[in-house]
């Protein structure tokens, strides 16, 4: 009797997490796309973000540039840290598809999912000591810091222009992962009661 309930137990906490991930796909017609990038400079600084675009839309090159609305772009944030890994400035260069920076530039090809050419992100609105990243993927990136409103700006640390990205792992696919250890709490269960 007992393995029946264990075995009812498992069936319905598996049928709701697959519920659960069928109805979010379902009532999610428009699918966000997720990404992190991360960079480390020759000295040892370092940024971390994120960006998002509506992968049913997107073309196979995205490339933003300026302020105001973007054309695919929904958002991007940035955070730079110093060597020590203490917080230096944190900057949502796109939020809700709009740019907030003038000199604001992005390229993304969506079939290999790397950045290339042109990137321009962080600060970008001429706060005297805001961080921005600054160069060329694949030729040379630099992390630099606004000191006047005049343009001025020092070179904090840089790179041979190389940056990482990676796919955030699809809210769907975590909650199969979930389902799956439902199973096999079921089956833990089962093997404990049988024990007993």
């Amino acid at each position: 009797m007992k393995n029946i309930f264990a075995k009812i137990a498992a069936t319905t906490a598996t049928s709701a997490v697959l519920s659960v991930a069928i109805a979010a796909g379902a009532n999610n017609p428009a699918q966000a796309i997720d990404f992190n990038f991360n960079w480390l400079g020759d000295a040892g600084y370092s940024a971390v973000g994120s960006f998002s675009y509506d992968e049913t839309t997107a073309p196979t090159i995205i490339s933003e540039s300026g302020s105001g609305a973007t054309n695919f772009l929904q958002s991007l944030n940035v955070s730079f840290l110093d060597p020590s890994n203490n917080p230096l400035g944190t900057y949502n260069t796109v939020t809700s598809g709009v740019s907030q920076s003038d000199f604001f530039s992005f390229n993304f090809d969506t079939a290999t999912q790397k950045l290339f050419g042109s990137f321009d992100i962080g600060g970008g609105t001429g706060v005297i000591g805001e961080y921005f990243f600054q160069g060329t993927v694949g030729e040379s990136l630099a992390l630099r810091q606004d000191v006047n409103q005049q343009g001025t700006s020092i070179t904090l640390d840089e790179n041979s222009g190389s940056i990482q990205v990676s796919k955030v792992p699809e809210p769907a696919f975590l909650l199969g992962l979930l389902a799956f250890g439902a199973l096999g709490v079921g089956s833990t269960l089962k093997k404990k009661q049988a024990s007993c």
